[in-house]
């Protein structure tokens, strides 16, 4: 259950986040929304690193580095997300957002990458990422 609260709540901030990102970058540009983005997320996460104490950097050491990149996968996100808002609408554009990410967690769970335990493949979930795909066809074309 708290699972699902977190995944609700992820879900509601990225779909406001990308709203108002393309509302900062209307007179900021892309570059600087996504510097400010970053920039106060840092702020953020440090606060609350120096609150709560929350990790280690000594462990950091056996960290694949490949995963480091994050940080770097969130500078392209921003960017995209608020670039596919603006070209259709953010109902539109976060509706395709799940999908896709919906099909890349199948993919990383079906092939069992990073890591994650590999899940197998079923008809059940084939035919739900269909029926949401038809579904977002439907939402657009009324």
């Amino acid at each position: 259950m708290v699972g699902a609260i977190y995944a609700i709540v992820a879900g509601i901030m990225v779909s406001m986040q990308s709203i108002f990102n393309v509302r900062v970058s209307e007179r900021a540009g892309f570059w600087l929304t996504n510097v400010i983005v970053h920039g106060s997320g840092f702020v953020v996460s440090l606060i609350l690193f120096l609150l709560i104490k929350d990790g280690s950097l000594s462990k950091m050491q056996g960290v694949n580095k490949l995963y480091l990149l994050g940080g770097c996968m969130g500078v392209i996100i921003v960017f995209s997300a608020m670039k596919s808002v603006t070209a259709l609408n953010p109902a539109y554009a976060i509706a395709i957002m799940l999908i896709v990410q919906l099909i890349g967690a199948l993919a990383v769970e079906s092939f069992g990458w990073f890591g994650v335990d590999k899940v197998a493949l079923s008809a059940n979930r084939l035919i739900g990422i269909g029926v949401m795909i038809a579904g977002v066809v439907v939402f657009k074309y009324k």
